[in-house]
């Protein structure tokens, strides 16, 4: 298992740095037409490919990161039994939000997350409906049993409280990605909150909701007794994710955009580290993980 930690590993840095490159062109170099001027005539070539195939590699790598450690630590069934319903749900939702308005108004992607599909949804952006709904399950499912939460309420709560985990991640994805000077999808009627209509929220929330239901039937009781330590990965992935919408949203918006960003952070930064704080430190070598789940770290 040890070459698979060091891929997963790998791509949660190159994950990392992608973010972190990302925002430095967006904040930084394009509002700064000379500093590009100033680029050796191959640095102008690699800027201007990474800006065009940037939010598509981000991406990849967050999914890989994901699937690779589903795979390793929860086994290829469970992570197959999250990963389909999330990306065949969640594009059946924007499919149908992009032609129709349901369920999250009316928007349209721009140019940036790749290749659309059926010319309407970018095929990058239901793999991010999986690595941060994955991300925000496990950490709900993982801290509800640590709490001594069990039986169908766990399995109730964990769905209510990852839709609610993933929502929240919208509250500074949405603006950050649609009302800054170089957005990615738009919203072709006014919202009242912040721009983004009521329901776009309400949207979020029911995905998330569905997809992480089917989930559940899938997995049932096989996942249990996960450490604070098996779960640094969704952890790392969930603060990372919102921390390139927060900055993106506080820096190039006005002051009142500090609300949802605050929003944010009280509905899901606090309650995920919370989440994972309460699973245990370590999982105790003589317990035998349950059927579907490896032990390894």
């Amino acid at each position: 298992m040890k070459p698979l930690v060091t891929v997963e590993r790998l791509c949660l840095l190159a994950h990392i740095l992608s973010l972190v490159f990302g925002l430095a062109g967006l904040l930084f170099v394009l509002p700064n037409p000379a500093l590009i001027a100033t680029l050796p005539p191959i640095g102008q070539i690699v800027f201007g490919w990474s800006m065009v195939v940037g939010g598509v590699v981000y991406i990849l790598l967050g999914a890989a990161t994901v699937a690779i450690y589903a795979c390793r630590v929860l086994g290829w069934r469970n992570w197959l039994g999250f990963m389909l319903p999330s990306v065949l749900l969640s594009l059946c939702s924007e499919l149908l939000g992009t032609s129709t308005g349901f369920p999250f108004g009316h928007y349209h992607y721009l140019s940036g997350l790749g290749y659309k599909i059926a010319g309407l949804v970018p095929f990058t952006v239901p793999l991010s409906w999986f690595y941060l709904g994955m991300s925000a399950y496990l950490l709900a499912r993982v801290g509800l049993e640590a709490m001594g939460v069990n039986g169908w309420v766990k399995q109730l709560g964990a769905i209510a409280l990852g839709a609610i985990l993933l929502t929240a991640w919208d509250l500074v994805l949405d603006p950050a990605m649609s009302q800054t000077p170089y957005p990615f999808w738009e919203f072709l009627e006014l919202g009242q909150f912040f721009g983004m209509p009521y329901r776009n929220l309400l949207g979020w929330l029911g995905t998330g909701a569905l997809f992480m239901s089917v989930a559940t039937l899938f997995w049932r009781d096989t996942l249990t007794r996960l450490s604070r330590t098996q779960l640094w990965v969704p952890l790392s992935i969930y603060l990372v994710n919102f921390a390139f919408g927060a900055i993106i949203t506080i820096s190039q918006l006005d002051s009142q955009f500090w609300i949802p960003t605050i929003m944010s952070v009280l509905l899901g930064v606090v309650p995920a580290v919370a989440l994972w704080w309460a699973a245990e430190p370590t999982v105790p070598l003589s317990s035998s993980p349950t059927v579907g789940v490896r032990a390894e770290v």
